[in-house]
């Protein structure tokens, strides 16, 4: 007899197909409305969910689901999921890391070249009609090229954006991380310092962190009081690392130059969010894996981890708190 699963996303047709192949699957109607509730009706029964990311899996939850074996999250974040209640109740929990390295990495270069020399102020002015070809300085931003970058969070992503600065951009690149790696270091040139030293002295300041109790708030109005003036600081991984208010007071002050942010403390963003208000920062609606091909491969990949977990495969990607 097939397991039966929960999927909360709709999927590429031959990755339902492939979980149809391999478990019994059940999934919202044509026009069902979806909300939180309702999911829980969905969870009652099953022994695996395949979750969109979107979705929370905490004590409510799992309560509604007493057969649950297996949650795959088709994201490589999972600060969605309560580790400690996963432990517990001995449910395997896994994610799809890897697959979206070098998309995120290419939104992180696009938001630090957006803000560095202004594009999307700067479309804006022209789309107004505001271009009169005397503007001289007015348009002026500011080299990437040959810059210093620091990035906060050497993982696989960091890597990723540390080689494209380096060798595509000749970026002077220092990183700050809980451990050191000395095989990247000497692969891409890079240079191990303080947190202080890093904030001091980059013109861009990438943060690359998952939302742990560690990183939760990490970037607050003392660290912005250490960085230049003109530094521009980069956050594609999670709004919860950065004091969003302390980022908005340096912005509004004048304490950096600008900032290219895809991620932010509640998502998404009120109307009235006073970011939207500020020409120096660039937005984008958390999509560092939204490419069409990224999230094929990613629904692919949280396919197969929930089947092989299912079948007490050792190949799933398990997140190492549960291992």
């Amino acid at each position: 007899m097939k397991p039966l699963i929960f999927v909360d996303r709709r999927l590429p047709l031959d990755v339902l197909q492939y979980l149809e192949e391999h478990c019994t699957v059940k999934t919202w109607g044509k026009d069902e409305e979806r909300n939180p509730e309702k999911i829980l009706h969905y969870l009652q029964d099953v022994v695996g969910f395949f979750n969109s990311g979107s979705v929370k899996i905490d004590n409510k939850l799992l309560d509604a689901a007493p057969n649950l074996k297996v949650v795959s999250t088709m994201s490589v974040g999972y600060n969605h999921f309560d580790i400690e209640q996963l432990k517990q109740r001995k449910i395997i929990g896994t994610h799809t890391p890897y697959i979206l390295d070098d998309t995120v990495a290419d939104l992180v270069m696009g938001l630090m070249l957006s803000t560095a020399r202004r594009i999307t102020e700067l479309d804006t002015y022209i789309k107004e009609g505001n271009w009169k070809g005397n503007e001289g300085k007015k348009l002026f931003g500011i080299d990437v090229h040959h810059r210093k970058l620091g990035i906060i969070g050497m993982g696989r992503i960091g890597e990723v954006i540390a080689k494209r600065a380096t060798l595509g951009f000749d970026m002077e690149v220092m990183y700050y991380n809980r451990s050191r790696k000395p095989e990247v270091e000497a692969q891409l040139s890079l240079t191990y310092v303080s947190m202080d030293h890093l904030l001091e002295q980059s013109d861009f300041i990438v943060i690359m962190l998952p939302l742990t109790d560690e990183s939760r708030n990490m970037i607050g109005k003392e660290q912005f009081a250490k960085m230049k003036n003109d530094a521009i600081f980069i956050n594609a991984s999670r709004g919860g690392t950065v004091i969003e208010q302390d980022l908005i007071d340096a912005l509004q002050h004048g304490q950096i130059r600008g900032a290219g942010l895809d991620v932010f403390a509640q998502e998404p963003l009120s109307s009235d969010h006073p970011l939207l208000a500020l020409s120096n920062v660039v937005l984008t609606p958390h999509i560092g894996s939204a490419t069409e091909a990224t999230r094929y491969d990613m629904a692919k990949l949280a396919a197969r981890n929930l089947v092989h977990a299912l079948q007490g495969k050792e190949d799933a990607h398990i997140i190492k708190e549960l291992l």
